[in-house]
């Protein structure tokens, strides 16, 4: 009898009624499992295998030889087959508490640690442990995710540029795949950095307007009082400096898809516009006497708790209502940790590619891996608030300060962002840091208490990205905005010459998020000025 049809005897041993992101869904059937995050050989990053057994009340092998792990592309299911690992096998059995695994080293040779500590003889993880994930590394070479998971593997044929295989991810690719191909808005929602335009990107190449435009807006970033002329145009003479006309976003997609970013952020009049453009297929444009018909698919997402909004008079409840009735969630990374190690050899290529080092991430046959499986395994347990972004950014700075070196090093940098990922506390690892997330504020502070060094110190802090940076203030990013264009000491990207951006791109080849970074701007900033200059 193989593994899988075993599992079939175990079908009612675990059940979830909440995916990995917390909402709600039809309970579907997890077992005991084992992901690859880190192995000598890269490409294995990602293989997985369930273990139905643990469900079942019997022990399963971890070893040299067993169990076999599937690949998350086509090919054969193998062993972990890592020489410095023994013969003899560790031993996962069923713990004494409900859903508890333990883990033996009886005769086995093979040195083990479980989060970070030694595991001398045996080692009980519990029901909770698992659910949030527990990393082994195996003799200092292999780093392992031991987890819950479906008992067969998802393969899948549109994977629509999403880096991951675990549940999570299976789940979302099916609900882009169900909701693609309709007319209906749809709602992103979930933690910055969790890749929501990819995901609106995906929406928009799966579906039938892929051959129209797609154009992205990040409502966070526009001015107030230009927002309704930037989605909806204006006509000429409609304001001071409108000596043209001007089509909005919405008619730059017209026969394509829109993608409004940070949606909680769009000013109450411009609400009352982007209802009726739903509702209608209508919009105004500034200074027009009559309305213009519009086909626009409008996909829009938000990281923040737009009920909260509502109850405080900043979002409008039928809004919502119009934009909930397809809701896609995007799971924040600490709750795929099995995808870890693909997403980071994927960012890891990218970026030893962009230095001419991609040659690191090949096997080498006993030779010590460029990447530690140990540094994995820290990764591995982090906390994530930035999520997906986050990791990137850790790659980049591996990638960047290891040149040349024949193993990654964890530079001075590296251990900021490590820090930047780590739980806020002990008692809360799956809690993000209150000052990364405005919904635990009941009320904005006035703009007025906050002091120009304060201002200054927020926004160094989080790397010129103003969506936290507000947070950490206790104020809108509208508000944000005004206290910027207020002081004389900050920069503004509108403001920079053509060729210090292009120098410091250079320096940085072509990354934005980087040379924001040197310059003190935002991204986005940034971007727009880039674009503006035709430096694209």
């Amino acid at each position: 009898m193989s593994q899988l049809e075993r599992g079939d005897e175990a079908l009612q041993a675990t059940t979830l009624t909440e995916t990995a992101t917390g909402e709600p869904r039809a309970q579907r059937v997890l077992v005991p499992g084992l992901t690859i995050l880190a192995h000598p050989d890269p490409r294995r990053a990602g293989a997985r295998v369930a273990l139905p057994a643990l469900a079942s009340g019997r022990s399963a092998p971890l070893s040299r030889l067993e169990p076999t792990f599937v690949p998350p592309a086509d090919g054969p299911a193998e062993p972990l087959a890592e020489s410095h690992l023994s013969r003899t096998p560790l031993i996962l059995s069923p713990g004494d508490e409900p859903g508890s695994i333990r883990l033996s080293r009886g005769e086995s040779r093979t040195a083990v640690a479980a989060g970070g500590a030694p595991v001398a003889g045996q080692r009980d993880f519990t029901a909770a442990e698992l659910e949030e994930g527990v990393v082994l590394l195996l003799a200092g070479r292999v780093a392992l995710l031991l987890h819950r998971m479906p008992p067969r593997p998802v393969r899948d044929v549109q994977r629509f540029g999403l880096v991951g295989d675990g549940a999570a991810m299976a789940q979302l690719r099916r609900e882009i795949r169900q909701v693609a191909d309709l007319a209906v808005p749809v709602l992103l929602r979930g933690e910055t950095g969790t890749g929501k335009e990819l995901v609106a990107r995906a929406l928009h190449d799966a579906g039938p307007r892929r051959s129209g435009p797609y154009v992205a807006v990040n409502l966070s970033a526009v001015p107030v009082t230009l927002a309704a002329s930037e989605l909806f145009g204006a006509v000429r003479g409609a304001f001071t400096g409108a000596d043209r006309p001007r089509d909005g976003y919405f008619l730059r997609a017209q026969g394509g898809t829109l993608f409004l970013d940070e949606i909680g952020e769009a000013p109450p009049e411009v609400q009352v516009q982007l209802l009726r453009a739903l509702e209608t297929g209508e919009i105004q444009p500034v200074g027009a006497d009559r309305p213009r018909k519009t086909d626009v698919r409008v996909v829009a997402a938000t990281d923040a708790d737009l009920e909260a909004a509502i109850a405080q008079g900043r979002f409008r409840g039928p809004l919502l209502h119009r934009l909930a009735g397809c809701v896609l969630h995007l799971p924040p990374l600490r709750r795929r940790r099995e995808d870890l190690g693909q997403l980071l050899i994927h960012f890891l290529r990218r970026e030893l590619q962009e230095v001419g080092e991609a040659y690191r991430l090949e096997p080498g046959a006993g030779a010590a891996p460029w990447l530690p499986a140990a540094l994995v395994a820290r990764l591995a347990g982090l906390h994530w608030p930035g999520n997906v972004r986050q990791l990137r950014n850790v790659a980049r700075q591996l990638a960047l300060g290891s040149r040349g070196e024949p193993q990654a090093v964890v530079t001075p940098q590296v251990e900021r962002l490590l820090a930047e990922a780590a739980p806020a506390s002990p008692a809360s690892p799956a809690e993000p840091p209150a000052a990364a997330s405005p919904r635990r504020r009941p009320a904005y502070r006035p703009a007025a208490e906050v002091t120009e060094d304060e201002l200054l110190a927020a926004l160094r802090a989080y790397r010129w990205r103003l969506t936290p940076a507000a947070a950490r203030l206790g104020v809108s990013r509208t508000a944000l905005y005004t206290l910027i264009d207020r002081s004389p000491r900050i920069r503004k990207a509108g403001d920079l010459p053509a060729g210090e951006i292009q120098e410091c791109l250079a320096r940085h080849a072509g990354d934005v998020d980087a040379a924001a970074e040197e310059l003190q701007v935002s991204s986005h900033g940034l971007q727009l000025r880039r674009t503006e200059l035709g430096l694209d």
